[in-house]
C-alpha cells in the first residue's frame, strides 16, 4: 500500500511540475523582442554584450523561471536577486510572460554544457 501511494504521489508531483514549466515559444520570442532583452544578452542571447552578463540560450526552463522570479521579489524576498537593471526588467513581467520567455530562452540552440 505504502508503495502505491508513494507511486501517485510521484505521478501527481511530476505532472504538477511539467504543467508548471509550460511556456509559449512564439509568445516568449514576442516578448524578448518586446523588453529588448538581446539588447544586453546578445541577439542571439548566447553572446552577451558584457562578459559578466549570463548566456541565456539553451539554459534550462525551470532555472530561467527561477531567475526572473527572483528578481521580482528583489534582494528583500526570499530567494530574491538584487540587481539594478535586471530588477526593473522582471518587475514588468506578468507570470505569463516569465513562463513565455523561460521557455524561448530554453528552445535555442546553445554551445553550453549542461550534462556530462
Amino acid at each position: 500500500m505504502k508503495k502505491i501511494f508513494a507511486g501517485v504521489a510521484f505521478l501527481l508531483s511530476t505532472g504538477f511540475m511539467q504543467a508548471h514549466a509550460a511556456g509559449n515559444i512564439a509568445a516568449g520570442e514576442a516578448a524578448t523582442k518586446k523588453y529588448a532583452c538581446a539588447s544586453c544578452h546578445g541577439a542571439d542571447f548566447h553572446t552577451p554584450i558584457d562578459p559578466s552578463y549570463p548566456k541565456l540560450a539553451g539554459q534550462p526552463q525551470d532555472y530561467l523561471q527561477h531567475a526572473l522570479i527572483a528578481y521580482q521579489r528583489g534582494s528583500d524576498g526570499p530567494n530574491g536577486r538584487s540587481n539594478a537593471i535586471m530588477g526593473g526588467q522582471a518587475k514588468a513581467l506578468s507570470h505569463q510572460e516569465v513562463q513565455d520567455i523561460a521557455a524561448y530562452l530554453h528552445s535555442l540552440p546553445t554551445t553550453l554544457v549542461l550534462r556530462k
